[in-house]
């Protein structure tokens, strides 16, 4: 029975109609066209522009998108945008008038980059050729004639712009401008730049590098230079790079084998009650953000300037490290390490007594909030072996009994100064009261 049921069914599928055969052959060619369209998933050497995984940005979507001006692709069509996409293309205007390339050179020089340039992003690109070409061209012009507006050379500084002039909407560019999914690849700025404005006729003009730095020197520490020029991606890695300042310390492979009982235990206030001396850094070697060092029983931490703008730019070099970085994120350590030392106002206020964080914001717990949500949702597998010695041998030192006692008797008695006169003198009272005991017994058994 079972074999005659066989043979009827391949009989049937031996007699197919037509119209059968028709769908199967369409399944075919679809499914063929799609597996050629869709790639073959390996890693592309040149991709370096992300959009932000949503176990991020979901935590706090404002912080990832732009807020006044599109840059590249992917919020291109943003509705909401579309008032400074028509003041995108009067500033382009002015680019070209002062470009000494022609327009059909750029737009030449463009579309031969113009795979390098798509394959720079991890989506894929819904934009054709000419698109992507003309929209990247206006885009690059828009940014490298906003950067000479706010240069200090006289030469190309031109502030008369009905938009530009307002010093609000100048800043928000200038933050949009850092946001991880609002980039262009820095190859092909620089690329523009040169061409449009060659050395050898615009001398007086500084490099876009140069240029770029001097920008951003309103939104990082003005402390901090690039003390060594490596391989530029785009906005979002350059400021990372200032943070690293060339500094790159060894990590450990496997967090599971680390253990977070490596992370430290111990808040700003518990570090200081168990006799950490949290001082600001004076290494005159390194002004690197990173450079933390314990020395003794001295903590010493780089100053960090905080502002309104802090939050957006550490979320976005945290998220550009998820996503580009996994196996060197120096500033998702760094944010875990703050994290760890921020739970309450009290720490926040005691590293701003110790010079340690330098805060503009309105409130100490505003400054708590940051710290506290940087690190959320990021997955560690790789930790800074500097960092990690650090704490391991600070939360050694603070679960020793010897130093837990004398926190408690820090916390308990010696918290203000009058608490510890107060303690003092109890000492003093309690040792008297003693010796006169003894004197009293010894007086009474020479009696």
């Amino acid at each position: 029975m079972a074999s005659e049921a066989i043979h009827t069914e391949i009989h049937q599928e031996a007699s197919e109609t037509p119209q059968q055969q028709h769908v199967e052959d369409e399944v075919i060619i679809n499914i063929e066209k799609r597996i050629q369209d869709c790639g073959d998933g390996d890693l592309i050497e040149d991709c370096c522009i992300y959009k932000v995984p949503i176990t991020i940005r979901g935590l706090k979507e404002e912080a990832y998108t732009p807020i006044v001006v599109s840059i590249g692709p992917f919020h291109y069509r943003n509705e909401r945008l579309q008032d400074m996409e028509k003041h995108k293309q009067i500033v382009f205007k002015r680019f070209i008038q002062k470009a000494i390339s022609s327009l059909d050179d750029l737009v030449h020089f463009v579309r031969h980059f113009e795979p390098k340039i798509r394959a720079s992003y991890s989506d894929t690109i819904r934009l054709t050729e000419q698109e992507l070409v003309e929209m990247t061209l206006i885009d690059v012009g828009f940014i490298i004639e906003f950067f000479l507006m706010l240069d200090k050379e006289p030469v190309v500084a031109d502030i008369n712009d009905a938009k530009l002039s307002q010093p609000w909407l100048v800043d928000s560019i200038l933050y949009d401008l850092i946001l991880l999914e609002n980039q262009l690849p820095f190859f092909i700025i620089e690329g523009i730049f040169n061409k449009a404005f060659c050395h050898d006729r615009c001398s007086s003009l500084p490099s876009f590098l140069t240029c770029a730095c001097e920008v951003f020197k309103s939104i990082i520490p003005p402390n901090l230079e690039l003390t060594s020029i490596i391989k530029i991606r785009h906005f979002t890695d350059l400021l990372r790079l200032f943070y690293l300042q060339g500094r790159m310390p060894r990590r450990h492979p496997y967090l599971a084998e680390v253990g977070f009982s490596n992370i430290p235990s111990y808040n700003a206030n518990a570090l200081q009650e168990a006799g950490i001396k949290l001082k600001i850094s004076t290494n005159s070697t390194s002004s690197c953000l990173l450079d933390i060092k314990l020395s003794g029983h001295s903590l010493e931490i780089p100053q960090i300037y905080v502002n309104f703008r802090t939050e957006i730019l550490f979320r976005n070099m945290i998220a550009l490290e998820m996503c580009h970085y996994p196996n060197v994120c120096y500033i998702t350590d760094y944010a875990l390490a703050l994290d760890s030392l921020i739970d309450t106002h009290k720490d926040v206020d005691l590293l701003i007594e110790k010079e340690i964080v330098k805060s503009i914001l309105p409130d100490s717990n505003e400054v708590v909030r940051l710290f506290n949500g940087l690190p959320n949702s990021t997955l560690l597998t790789t930790f800074n072996v500097e960092y990690r010695d650090i704490c391991k041998r600070l939360n050694d030192y603070c679960q020793n009994p010897r130093y837990k006692m004398m926190a408690t008797l820090r916390r308990d008695y010696c918290n203000t100064p009058w608490r510890t006169v107060a303690s003092i003198a109890g000492i003093i009272l309690l040792v008297l009261t003693i010796v006169q005991t003894i004197f009293s017994i010894l007086q009474g058994v020479q009696n």
